[in-house]
């Protein structure tokens, strides 16, 4: 469906960086905006950012020709 565009450590910080912000929905200040860890921790867990493609990037390496 989509192209991937997401290169391997940046597919490991997003799902880092996703169920960190989350974990702030059940520990720490508790707060409702922890839920924007949905964003990062699915586009990480699929491969593909929508502003990446919007934006015509890549961190993925090419695909061999």
């Amino acid at each position: 469906m989509f192209q991937k565009n997401e290169g391997g450590l940046d597919r490991v910080l997003r799902i880092v960086l996703g169920l960190a912000l989350i974990a702030l929905v059940f520990v720490g200040p508790a707060t409702p905006w922890g839920w924007l860890g949905l964003v990062p921790l699915l586009t990480g867990l699929f491969g593909t950012c929508p502003l990446y493609s919007l934006l015509g990037l890549r961190t993925c390496p090419l695909p061999k020709t």
